[in-house]
């Protein structure tokens, strides 16, 4: 049995409310209340059985129904009116005889009830006071006043109105014994209930104690018995008030057994609790204030988890071993340190997309335009991807092959790989290894160490939430390796497709697929890649461009992205071939074009100055304009020099930024035969000029050359510019050049340049850079070019335009490079 907290809590002079004199009102308190269905706080009104068994009322009442409480005769209760019927007949009731009957409804969930939503029989009551609430709703106070039975519903609207017949009270006779026994025993067990509950307030006791009429007291207790409506209903269409209470006693009875039994456990388990034993007493507490809030977040997630689980795609051996981490994480308790650990890697192995592959676009077509768009020239790599993504789509499962593209910065290496993941549609990774010394950023590290987390291999691929992603491991010759372990060597299971279809990480303890991965790893060098992982790489050099590429390059990308990075309209602006050139040629020196895209951009800063102050330009840019916008020219081309001297020769050189032209010039002076080498040179092109000499010496009579000259003179070689470091092998033959035409005073041929390696009996051997070095001949106006017969094979490669205008002149021994290069005269 509950009583609410708010109800009288003394009482006080007879005082008169509305017409109903004779009253015994206590301070009303009303907290809470909703509408209809909200929970009412019943106040018990004194008075005598006459008054309610001469009670009259019309044999037409309007009803008002009610959900969630039964009204019993005597009782007072407040409610809220929320419904526009009820509000209109408590308006019209109140102006009238104040008389309305209550019905319960049969489901106190039904907002418009029906005539049959209601039970037969009800209250007839009056209403005591109407009170306009703070909130802007209207309680309404109405005691009971005779019970009743429906007997036909005469109207529906505005709201009902029906025929009633009162029903009387069977009231038990004077000083009767046994009702005298029952009402003690309702009085006594309803104190029992007050003093054993905690949820009954000190006055509900008080309240019982005042009540003199039997009756009353009888139907107070009835309305606060903790009951379900049907019960309470039920209580009410009794006629015959002894068997009401008695009735009324055995629901007592129940509930006071209850709280006597929970009474005992109480004081059973009522001992001196030892930390551990308060704590999990806590814990089960807050477990059921949880369950009964909505449920316990802990026990939910672990239940989203299991139900996310059954949706995984994972094979049956990870589908068990997860099943099992999740069970050990039930069984932790959540204050535990090891639970958050615990919880974190069941969420790691849930997010990971095991066996989750995004489906690749096999329309080679459409691969081969996002290439070309994307990227101008590179043709080698174009073809490599395109046969790549073939046999995938003749095949369907052939293991990823590692690409490494490897060349200068700023030729695109890195954002060729975005392009590879846009034409395959498939989710795009870029891990950046540069300075990355940590083996244990690879492979992750043990769950055991506080704050482990999986290696940045399985966190991106949990990003990607696909296993089949295009991964650039950018950087890959800046891998360093320190006490911490050795990344390189990591890296080799996650490189060898015969090895990464059963990936380790040490924080995930289970096998992972890399197999469909596509990675693509880019690299300035090869020399600092460790021999082991360059093995496993398929190679492909992405050499510089040539100014004729930059200059398209800068017309279908650079020009465009800075014109829009800048606000500059297309119109606004024009760059000529020859102004592009300029620029590439006199203010960058790189294989790539991000010097040139900072020029560029620094150009189209000035020019949106000038718009922004609307200054006049020249939409069409000049030369004069461009030393305006970009200062004096930063860098100087070698032009051929002319033959007029004997002893100076045009070599041809590969740098990191493209071809060059170099001159090596060489003079005798007297001496003993020794040999001086100037510029700046490396140890190999220190052996180059000793080889060339060598040589001469010991072909002195085929040339034409007396030994007093080198048994008498001493040789000066020295190649210009000799802040810059040089080196490489392919000097030799310009060297042994030089050295034969200041020997032998004979003039070198106009316009020529050459570049091969030579050995010490007399053959030219072939050298890298052919590409780069023709280009760099035909900038600086040279028509012929000397190269070793095995190059030939590297002008089948180059496009016909970038020949045009050259000869070509293939050699196999020094002999013949003479034989050409020198003039008789």
């Amino acid at each position: 049995m509950v009583f609410l907290r708010q109800f009288v809590t003394t009482i006080t002079e007879k005082k008169v409310m509305g017409e109903n004199k004779g009253l015994s009102l206590g301070n009303i308190i009303f907290t809470g209340m909703g509408d209809e269905e909200s929970e009412i706080i019943p106040i018990i009104a004194d008075g005598t059985e006459e008054e309610l068994k001469n009670f009259q009322a019309p044999e037409v009442l309007p009803i008002l129904p009610l959900r969630n409480t039964v009204l019993f005769p005597g009782v007072v209760i407040p409610i809220t009116v929320g419904r526009q019927k009820s509000l209109k007949l408590i308006q019209d009731v109140f102006r009238g005889d104040k008389l309305l009957g209550t019905v319960t409804q049969t489901d106190g969930g039904i907002d418009d009830p029906e005539q049959t939503d209601l039970y037969q029989v009800g209250t007839v009551a009056q209403i005591l006071k109407i009170l306009e609430m703070p909130d802007g709703s209207t309680s309404v106070i109405i005691q009971g006043k005779r019970r009743f039975e429906v007997i036909d519903y005469l109207e529906e609207f505005p709201y009902f109105r029906a025929q009633v017949s009162l029903l009387d009270e069977i009231l038990p006779k004077e000083n009767s014994a046994e009702f005298n026994a029952v009402v003690g025993s309702l009085k006594d067990l309803s104190i029992k209930v007050a003093q054993y509950s905690s949820n009954v307030p000190p006055e509900a006791t008080f309240a019982v104690k005042n009540i003199e009429n039997s009756t009353f007291l009888i139907n107070f207790i009835c309305s606060n018995t903790d009951l379900a409506v049907e019960e309470k209903q039920t209580l009410l269409e009794i006629a015959d008030v002894r068997e009401r209470g008695i009735q009324a006693i055995s629901y007592l009875v129940k509930e006071v057994q209850m709280l006597e039994l929970k009474r005992d456990i109480q004081s059973k388990v009522k001992t001196d609790l030892d930390q551990q034993q308060r704590e999990f007493l806590l814990n089960q507490q807050m477990k059921t204030i949880q369950d009964e809030l909505g449920g316990n977040p802990i026990e939910q997630e672990i239940n989203e988890m299991k139900a996310a689980a059954k949706d995984k795609k994972w094979s049956e051996d990870v589908s068990k071993f997860f099943d099992k981490e999740v069970n050990k994480l039930h069984r932790l308790n959540p204050a535990a340190g090891e639970y958050s650990v615990q919880f974190s890697y069941c969420q790691t192995l849930l997010d990971l997309p095991w066996n989750e592959y995004t489906e690749d676009n096999f329309d080679l077509k459409h691969a081969e335009k996002v290439l070309d768009e994307d990227h101008y020239g590179l043709e080698k790599v174009k073809e490599r991807i395109l046969e790549h993504l073939a046999v995938l789509k003749l095949k369907k499962d052939m293991k990823a092959p590692i690409l490494c593209l490897y060349g200068p910065p700023g030729v695109g290496k890195t954002s060729l790989g975005k392009s590879i993941a846009r034409a395959l549609d498939r989710k795009y990774i870029r891990m950046s290894l540069g300075g990355l010394h940590d083996e244990a950023e690879i492979r992750g590290h043990r769950k055991t160490y506080i704050g482990a987390m999986p290696g940045r291999i399985l966190q991106n691929i949990k990003k990607a939430k696909t296993s089949n992603p295009v991964f650039i491991l950018d950087e890959i010759d800046k891998v360093s390796s320190d006490f911490h372990g050795d990344p390189a060597s990591a890296l080799l299971e996650v490189l060898d497709p015969e090895q990464n279809a059963e990936f380790h990480d040490n924080y995930v303890e289970l096998d992972y697929d890399l197999s469909k991965v596509m990675f693509v790893a880019t690299a300035n060098t090869l020399n600092t890649i460790a021999a082991p992982l360059r093995d496993r790489l398929e190679l492909i050099d992405v050499n510089g461009y040539i100014v004729e590429e930059k200059i398209e390059i800068a017309k279908r990308h650079l020009i465009p992205k800075q014109l829009a990075n800048h606000g500059v309209e297309k119109s606004q602006l024009t760059f000529s071939k020859e102004v592009l050139e300029h620029i590439v040629e006199n203010y960058t020196r790189e294989s790539g074009v991000r010097e040139l895209d900072k020029k560029l951009a620094k150009v189209i800063r000035r020019i949106a100055k000038k718009i922004a102050f609307e200054e006049p330009f020249n939409k069409k840019l000049t030369k004069d304009d461009i030393r305006e916008y970009l200062g004096v020219m930063q860098y100087t081309r070698e032009s051929y020099q002319g033959n007029e001297i004997p002893g100076v020769v045009t070599g041809l050189a590969w740098t990191a930024h493209g071809g060059e032209i170099l001159f090596v010039e060489s003079s005798l002076s007297t001496g003993k035969g020794g040999l001086t080498l100037t510029g700046n040179l490396g140890e190999v092109m220190k052996e180059s000029a000793m080889l060339a000499l060598e040589y001469l010496k010991s072909h002195r009579e085929e040339l034409g050359i007396d030994q007093n000259v080198f048994d008498n003179n001493n040789f000066h070689v020295h190649v210009p510019e000799g802040a810059i470091p040089k080196d490489g092998p392919s000097a030799g033959v310009t060297m042994v050049t030089s050295l034969a035409s200041s020997l032998s005073k004979r003039k070198v041929r106009k316009n020529i340049a050459m570049t091969g390696e030579i050995t010490l009996r007399g053959k030219v051997l072939p050298v890298g850079g052919i590409k780069e070095k023709i280009l760099a001949a035909k900038r600086a106006g040279i028509k012929e070019i000397l190269l070793s017969a095995d190059n030939k094979k590297d002008l089948e490669e180059i496009k016909d335009v970038y020949l045009k205008g050259l000869k070509f002149h293939f050699v196999k021994t020094i002999s013949d490079v003479l034989d050409y290069a020198l003039l008789k005269s």
